[in-house]
């Protein structure tokens, strides 16, 4: 699933008139990009959520014939759903039976997405979020085995975890990449979520009760293309990659 939906209010004022999803890199949409990546890692079923400008990517897609791929569009047209919701909407498109890749649609990485979801299948974990050490003021926490057992923000101070009077310093503080895998095992528990809300809240909920692990990518190159000053970057990026 590649998350489309956000408003992209990072990069106005190109997203007063497109969504974020098509503003282009490199001459090609950030949507062309992802779903490119997500092709050659041999994905066949591609579920994309709109909801700004949200006509125009479904017609950018039937221009493409949706890429060769089984493509399906989750409609968040009349409220944006969040990360979380989002997910929760689209249940009824995936296969029941198979883990679901997550990308966000602004990331561009060196990730081996085949890699990761073999790994997330062959393991048995409820769910894999790939994290990495880099630098950022929101952080999730993980233990010795890569168990998530919370999240923090350093700025602040803020902690959130189920297991009360953690400690930060005693964990390992990871940065989020916007990858995650999600196995039907954990489909079930969404029915107890809200219509909208954000994928970390579903995490931070129910990780002490689920095997929530962490794959930590020490070589991961990654670039967030969510501002202006990253989408003049962006193009010099993908050529490292």
């Amino acid at each position: 699933m590649i998350f489309a939906a956000g408003l992209g209010t990072r990069l106005k004022p190109l997203t007063d008139t497109m969504p974020k999803a098509l503003v282009p890199v490199d001459g090609q949409p950030l949507l062309w990009h992802v779903v490119m990546k997500l092709k050659s890692a041999g994905f066949s079923r591609i579920i994309v959520n709109v909801h700004h400008f949200a006509q125009q990517i479904v017609d950018y897609l039937q221009t493409n014939d949706n890429f060769g791929v089984d493509m399906r569009v989750s409609d968040e047209t009349e409220l944006l759903l969040e990360t979380g919701g989002g997910i929760k909407k689209a249940l009824p498109l995936f296969d029941q039976e198979s883990p679901i890749l997550i990308h966000n649609v602004d990331i561009l990485s060196n990730l081996d997405l085949s890699d990761i979801y073999e790994w997330a299948g062959a393991s048995g974990t409820d769910a894999l979020l790939v994290v990495s050490p880099r630098k950022t003021k929101r952080y999730l926490l993980f233990d010795e085995e890569y168990l998530l057992d919370g999240w923090t923000n350093i700025e602040t101070g803020e902690v959130r975890s189920p297991y009360q009077g953690l400690d930060p310093t005693s964990l390992r503080r990871l940065a989020f990449s916007g990858v995650h895998v999600l196995s039907p095992s954990v489909f079930p528990l969404f029915a107890d979520m809200p219509q909208r809300f954000g994928i970390m809240d579903f995490y931070l909920k129910y990780c002490h009760q689920r095997a929530f692990y962490g794959m930590e990518k020490k070589d991961l190159l990654l670039m967030d293309v969510g501002k202006m000053d990253t989408l003049e970057e962006a193009e010099q990026f993908l050529k490292q990659l």
